[in-house]
């Protein structure tokens, strides 16, 4: 099963360790520092070209963790993870 994240972006639902809201975690130093070093190691992928509202932590199954900056609030992501509006392929 995959969770689509806007702009013709999807990720195996499995890959998802959590779904952050910016605005509330950029509040906190750790939270940047983090976004920072993961801009840093070419681990963000930027979803579409709007504002982004969330991030998604992922880690394939090879190890890799990517972070994706989504357009779509963290609440409309939870609410298609839990009501089971993701894709499947």
């Amino acid at each position: 099963m995959y969770l689509h994240l806007g702009a013709s972006v999807v990720i195996p639902l499995g890959d998802v360790l959590g779904i952050f809201d910016l605005d509330n975690t950029t509040s906190s130093r750790v939270t940047r520092d983090f976004l920072a070093r993961a801009q840093q190691a070419g681990q963000v992928v930027s979803v579409g070209e709007d504002l982004p509202k969330s991030f998604l932590l992922c880690r394939n199954q090879a190890g890799r963790v990517t972070v994706y900056l989504s357009q779509l609030s963290s609440a409309t992501l939870l609410r298609r993870v839990e009501s089971g509006r993701f894709e499947t392929i």
